[in-house]
């Protein structure tokens, strides 16, 4: 452990040294990808593993948080104090999360349309028909999606009523579906706006999320809206990051993006030329990514 560890933090102060010789303006590709290793690393310092030999790796804990630091120093070296001009965010699993296990509303809502699969088994095969290809195209979420969750509804509960999918369909837009990760979102976006970033939503959803952030009354919290259902394209798909970045107006090198998935919003704004930390792991909540930014809450 302790040689990963040092291999590691060789290789992250090589990337800083490197660097420093460039000149200002776009941070290379390789620096955008120091939060998401140090995420990585301290996940697995967490292991039974990690913890035997957490004595022996205190000095090379102490190297890596050195090196973020110095990732962090390097950004303020380019563009002062507020390291990035944009914030793009998330939406499920990030900004919002179900109110209740999707699973338990498929199940308690079905019942009087004679769904009797338990939960359990709505959940596999929910998982089941959206990890498959749909329709031979990778957008899922076209116009207001309503083929592609037809055919979710239908393959994770066995009912194909028409009641039922609408039922279940509106309910996914109001208020009582959703709840907010973190209760201090409005206070740290109004705080990040007041110092000059801008925030935006960048979401792979259908065209209801609109209504259900106005239901959510939180639409205004943001600068702009991203939805690929607007914009055609699906993270990772860089060009979703790409349109968040020309309505705010900023250049993808000035954003970083927030997201829990690592493939769709770390990778995809990765290649969109973004910045990028990974929710739960990089950062954990949205104080502790004004306070990377910048901006003291």
């Amino acid at each position: 452990m302790a040689m990963r560890s040092r291999r590691l933090t060789t290789l992250l102060f090589s990337i800083v040294d490197k660097t420093q010789v460039r000149k200002p303006g776009r941070i290379p590709d390789r620096m955008t990808g120091v939060g998401s290793v140090v995420g990585r690393w301290f996940s697995s310092a967490s292991s039974s593993a990690a913890a035997a030999a957490a004595t022996d790796d205190e000095s090379d804990m102490y190297e890596v948080g050195r090196g973020l630091k110095d990732y962090e120093d390097y950004r303020r070296s380019l563009y002062g104090e507020i390291t990035h001009k944009a914030l793009l965010v998330d939406a499920v699993g990030t900004l919002l999360v179900p109110a209740q296990p999707m699973a338990q509303i498929y199940r308690a809502i079905g019942e009087k349309y004679g769904v009797q699969y338990s939960e359990d088994e709505i959940l596999k095969r929910y998982r089941r028909a959206y990890e498959k290809p749909w329709g031979g195209s990778r957008l899922r979420y076209v116009n207001d999606a309503r083929p592609f969750w037809q055919y979710i509804v239908s393959a994770s509960t066995g009912c194909s009523d028409s009641r039922y999918f609408e039922e279940l369909y509106n309910y996914y837009t109001t208020e009582h579906a959703w709840k907010l990760c973190d209760p201090e979102a409005e206070k740290v976006f109004k705080a990040l706006r007041e110092r000059g970033v801008k925030v935006a939503v960048v979401s792979n959803f259908d065209t209801r999320l609109r209504p259900l952030l106005r239901a959510l009354r939180c639409e205004n919290w943001f600068d702009a809206i991203a939805v690929s259902a607007e914009v055609e394209a699906e993270k990772p798909n860089p060009t979703i990051f790409l349109k968040a970045c020309e309505l705010l107006g900023v250049n993808p090198e000035d954003a970083v993006h927030v997201g829990d998935d690592r493939r769709n919003d770390v990778w995809g704004a990765r290649d969109a030329g973004c910045d990028a930390w990974l929710w739960g792991s990089d950062v954990t909540s949205f104080k502790e990514v004004a306070y990377r930014i910048g901006v003291k809450i």
